[in-house]
């Protein structure tokens, strides 16, 4: 009886189950950890990129994390990027690059990201970008007399060049120097016409005196020997006549490699910069230990993110209908987060 009396009482006692663990909340773009991420994704695509210039980040869009288990995310990122005066070839740390100005005729590069965080760790898996520059309407309205971008295979842009280097290499007592690439290029009619040339450049197995016999001879230095370094020109052509160039080489540097065209211009353009005026980030790279399943789920998954983004945005923005106390100011929404330069 006693027995059946117990038994009737644990019947009846209320059963409490285990209450699940509150989902954290999301992250906001400005966020410490969103910012550490973001920093790693900026240093993978400069460290990536071979034309143009590095970029640095401007503003990180959106960010999405889908954890994966225990201590293991994957991390989806949006980044507005803006080119720096820093050549891709430059041993300058980013930190020490300019941002160029707006009234430089900016150039802003867009990027997704994926990133994975497993035990505190972050890497990069993948990553899309495509940069360009300002609408020249849009500088014109804040600098009406400031250059615009050219062509990088402008007639007026190629004679600078080549005039700048055949007086640089017919100066130097040091190795005969190869033109890379063109960088980017402006050129000025009023008050005067001037025009203003960037590009890269490689020292060859030639002193210039060697050059002066037998140029077609002369080879960019072996991958072990390479030095890499970049000029300004600076041509005056009208109301006088006058040629300025400066070029810094920046020395041997172990595993920096310029990664050639494919194709031989004496312009030093890559096919895809033909007739453009900046050079296309343009970079989609897989890291090699991504599985290809992961890659390129990549893009699928970060289609959501913005719609996402923008319900929440939608859903915070009827919540504050709700009568606030004098005073109170909203959060501001979780993202895009700030704008650290300038919005293009």
């Amino acid at each position: 009886m006693k027995a059946l009396v117990a038994l009737i009482l644990l019947v009846q006692l209320p059963i409490h189950k285990a209450v699940p663990a509150a989902p954290p909340a999301p992250l906001g773009c400005d966020d410490p950890e969103s910012e550490a991420a973001a920093e790693v994704a900026v240093n993978y695509i400069n460290g990536h990129s071979h034309h143009g210039y590095k970029f640095a980040l401007n503003r990180i869009e959106d960010i999405r994390v889908v954890p994966q288990g225990p201590n293991n995310d994957i991390i989806f990122l949006e980044l507005d990027l803006l080119e720096t005066t820093c050549p891709i070839l430059s041993p300058t740390p980013l930190a020490n690059c300019s941002v160029r100005s707006f009234a430089e005729h900016a150039v802003e590069g867009d990027c997704d990201v994926k990133l994975q965080k497993v035990d505190g760790v972050l890497s990069v898996l993948a990553s899309k970008c495509h940069s360009h520059a300002d609408s020249s309407e849009d500088i014109l309205k804040v600098c009406p007399d400031c250059p615009l971008l050219a062509r990088m295979n402008d007639t007026e842009v190629l004679e600078t060049v080549s005039a700048a280097l055949n007086d640089y290499n017919s100066k130097t007592t040091d190795s005969y120097l190869r033109l890379l690439e063109i960088g980017r290029a402006k050129i000025q009619y009023h008050p005067g016409h001037v025009v203003v040339a960037e590009f890269a450049v490689g020292a060859t197995n030639c002193s210039a005196q060697e050059a002066k016999a037998n140029v077609g001879a002369c080879q960019l230095l072996p991958e072990d020997q390479s030095n890499f370094g970049f000029c300004t020109a600076v041509m005056v052509k009208a109301p006088s006549q006058d040629l300025q160039v400066d070029c810094q080489l920046y020395g041997h540097q172990p595993g920096v490699t310029y990664a050639h065209p494919g194709q031989d211009t004496s312009a030093g353009l890559a096919p895809s910069a033909v007739g453009v005026t900046n050079h296309n980030l343009g970079l989609f790279h897989n890291n090699p230990v991504a599985s290809e399943s992961s890659s390129s789920e990549m893009f699928r998954s970060m289609l959501p993110a913005k719609p996402v983004a923008k319900r929440a945005v939608a859903e915070a923005a009827q919540h504050d209908k709700v009568p606030r106390p004098v005073g109170f100011v909203p959060p501001p929404p979780p993202c895009p987060g700030r704008i650290r330069y300038f919005d293009i």
